[in-house]
């Protein structure tokens, strides 16, 4: 009975969708991008800002000592607009003319949705630990492509994208292709970008609540925000963006609380 009602809501939804006359628009992706991105940033941009004023924030902070600036949020900031609209827009044109929006009149059940996301974050996990991974072993790959994204050590919400124009594509054509390679319903995919971004930025978002996702999956499989803060902290630990086990297979894995915090102001790496 409730898998019927959830399909019969996914139903809804995409003959909600499917008259939306934005969705065939070239200019629906950027936008999509930029919407999603920025709605899963502002409550943590919002915590940040209260952060000195209410002490249960504080009690969250990975790492306590940190602070976010409006010159820090405002770079980042400027850095994922330059980026979307002299990158992401463009190309967003061309695949949209290349590969126009199917439409079919069915949504996918609600079983299709949830194992194609699965599979869609399994897929792409192991693209960027193998991408992320190369780009820290080899100097000249790190120090002209992936050294901006660690610009800092203690990682903030709109720090996920803060990255140089070929870590931003990079990640870009994983997050688009993988979801054509598995034959994914276009609601499902827009459901995967949703659910990958809002992972993305939780896992820098430098908070650890109790409802964290890492929490509510068992036996260590799923790293989230202090699995991903350590990285940046460690440097070379950590690869994988959300699960636990290539980094576990390949010996790079750490437990944040098994390293002691650094203490001080937040540092910027150089």
């Amino acid at each position: 009975m409730a898998h019927s009602v959830s399909t019969e809501a996914l139903q809804i939804l995409w003959d909600w969708l499917r008259q939306q006359s934005l969705l065939r628009s070239p200019f629906f992706p950027v936008l999509f991008s930029l919407t999603v991105y920025l709605s899963c940033c502002l409550p943590y941009i919002c915590l940040d800002l209260l952060y000195y004023r209410l002490t249960l924030v504080r009690r969250f902070k990975i790492q306590p000592q940190s602070k976010v600036t409006w010159a820090m949020a405002w770079k980042c900031l400027r850095k994922i607009l330059h980026n979307h609209v002299c990158f992401i827009f463009p190309l967003s044109v061309v695949h949209w003319y290349f590969r126009p929006v199917f439409s079919p009149l069915l949504a996918p059940r609600m079983f299709t949705v949830l194992r194609d996301v699965l599979a869609c974050l399994l897929l792409f996990d192991m693209q960027y630990f193998f991408w992320h991974l190369l780009h820290h072993k080899v100097s000249w790959l790190y120090h002209f492509f992936h050294k901006e994204h660690h610009f800092y050590t203690a990682s903030f919400s709109l720090t996920t994208e803060h990255t140089g124009v070929w870590e931003m594509l990079s990640l870009s054509v994983f997050t688009t292709l993988n979801p054509v390679l598995l034959d994914c319903h276009p609601l499902t995919e827009m459901l995967f970008y949703i659910t990958n971004m809002y992972l993305s930025v939780e896992a820098h978002s430098g908070y650890e609540f109790p409802w964290s996702p890492h929490r509510l999956v068992p036996f260590g499989l799923y790293g989230g925000a202090r699995h991903h803060d350590l990285h940046h902290l460690k440097f070379k630990v950590n690869y994988a963006p959300y699960f636990t086990h290539w980094d576990r297979f390949l010996g790079t894995l750490r437990r944040g609380e098994d390293t002691q915090r650094k203490s001080g102001k937040i540092s910027e790496r150089s």
